[in-house]
């Protein structure tokens, strides 16, 4: 990335830390609403991986903007990547953020702003993805497991 990319383009990102474990049905309304603001650009979901025993059965699902995606992980940090360029009011943004986390995490959430999700190519990309790395999609940048296959793991839906 160039300076004057950079400069068009200022991402930052918010983490929310929830108390608890979110399962399934909390995961998705929140979403569905964190969706619904227009700075935000991307969400991760980052957790640990759920295990059959756990759920009871084979595998979750979310349903997304008509989407249906299996959910591999009991989310434990969301992720949000926001064009900072497109924030008129950063306190009614982070008011709007917070009553959001309010209304579905009753049981308390912390929320920091810092960058949590990588931007750029690493050298351990080079090294999972070989020559192919020229065609991973910006987005798919930082969202996944160096160690696991990327369509097991990511799952993009365009806005």
């Amino acid at each position: 990335m160039d300076i004057e990319s950079d400069v068009e383009n200022q991402v930052t990102d918010i983490e929310i830390f929830p108390h608890r474990l979110l399962g399934c049905e909390t995961t998705e309304k929140l979403l569905l609403d964190l969706d619904g603001i227009n700075e935000v650009n991307r969400i991760v979901l980052h957790g640990r991986r759920m295990s059959i025993s756990e759920t009871g059965e084979e595998s979750r699902f979310i349903t997304i903007k008509g989407q249906k995606i299996d959910l591999h992980v009991k989310t434990g940090r969301v992720l949000i990547e926001v064009k900072t360029t497109e924030i008129e009011d950063p306190d009614q943004f982070h008011d709007n953020i917070r009553e959001i986390c309010a209304r579905h995490l009753p049981f308390g959430f912390n929320i920091s702003e810092g960058t949590f999700i990588r931007k750029q190519k690493t050298v351990t990309d080079g090294l999972k993805y070989g020559a192919s790395l020229e065609h991973l999609p910006d987005e798919m940048i930082g969202l996944t497991d160096q160690n696991a296959l990327i369509h097991e793991r990511a799952t993009v839906i365009k806005k």
